[in-house]
């Protein structure tokens, strides 16, 4: 099929060719005229028009780099990186050797305060001067938690142990947001299918259904404050002891076999102190208990034997034996 039109194609073109020739031969001056008028035009608008493709193609190239940037491996990627703002929540634990713990408690509160933190808890025992000891919790913003943190550590005593810990809530946050707008949209779709409600069944039904949906979005509106609350203040716990206080220090647990041996011990030596402590604790019960059950313990057995030998039949006399047929009279003797 393609054959046949390439030659009728062909064909056409020859017939073309041929009439032209004919018409040239008879006004050759005219005709010259015209070719070399169309040349020279078509010879003035090519430079114009080469320039204005090129521009064209420039400017393609241009915005084709500009749309798919390349690596250095010239590989084309389409994604575009967005820098995302992190969530992250910091706590930390900090324990302090203070000269006098009352003084150190006014300087721990009036650094928070300067920083633009305040305080959330606070628990203190006073035994005497020097084994005075105080649990502080701050809450100090983000951008000020590690000035405040050196400050700290030097400015109210020696720094015995310093815990930092950090959780990156990012995902958790967005994944909270989501589920409350989802929430929320699917609260305003039950609250406009309540209006169409025509039988009294139907309106029960979607009111039971929006009740349910509110409790799931109060509980999420619970939840994205308190992250948010977290987000925002970083938790500090300051414990300030005194110059002779006992400070106990966590000690790092070996793994595997030798931490589970070590536990087991510790679990048996703690029941046997708990049974000896018990035990302790029952025997002057029992010196003056047991006497005293074990003589009730007789009396009530003594008791018992005395109703029986009440309750027994007396002995009668010895029943005689029961005669029966005495033998037949012997032979006759002769």
């Amino acid at each position: 099929m393609t054959r046949i039109r390439y030659g009728i194609a062909l064909s056409a073109l020859c017939m073309v060719v041929s009439l032209a020739g004919c018409g040239g031969s008879g006004s050759s001056s005219t005709g010259g005229g015209g070719v070399e008028s169309a040349m020279s035009t078509s010879g003035r608008e090519a430079p114009a028009m080469a320039g204005r493709q090129s521009d064209a193609a420039v400017q393609d190239q241009s915005l084709g780099e500009q749309q798919r940037p390349q690596d250095k491996d010239g590989i084309v990627s389409n994604v575009k990186v967005t820098q995302q703002e992190r969530q992250v929540i910091y706590t930390g634990s900090m324990t302090v050797r203070a000269k006098q713990v009352g003084t150190a408690v006014q300087q721990a509160k009036q650094i928070v305060i300067a920083a633009g933190g305040y305080l959330s808890k606070e628990e203190s025992s006073s035994a005497s001067d020097s084994e005075d000891t105080a649990m502080l919790e701050f809450k100090i913003p983000p951008a000020r938690y590690a000035e405040v943190l050196g400050r700290l550590g030097k400015d109210l005593g020696k720094q015995i142990s310093m815990n930092q810990g950090t959780q990156d809530v990012t995902l958790q946050m967005a994944d909270v947001e989501s589920r409350l707008k989802s929430a929320q949209q699917s609260l305003e779709s039950l609250r406009t299918l309540l209006k169409r409600a025509d039988t009294i069944g139907q309106v029960l039904q979607v009111e039971r259904e929006i009740s349910t949906r509110e409790a799931d979005l109060e509980s999420l509106q619970a939840q994205q404050k308190e992250l948010a609350t977290q987000v925002a203040m970083a938790t500090l716990t300051l414990r300030l002891v005194g110059p002779v206080a006992v400070v106990e220090e966590p000690e790092d647990e070996p793994a595997g076999f030798l931490g589970g041996l070590k536990s087991g011990w510790a679990a048996l030596v703690a029941f046997l102190k708990g049974a000896a402590t018990a035990t302790g604790v029952l025997l002057p019960w029992m010196i003056v208990v047991l006497p005293v059950v074990a003589l009730l313990v007789w009396l009530a057995r003594r008791r018992n034997r005395a109703a029986l030998a009440r309750t027994r039949p007396a002995a009668g006399p010895p029943a005689s034996a029961p005669h029966g047929p005495g033998p037949g009279p012997g032979p006759e003797t002769a």
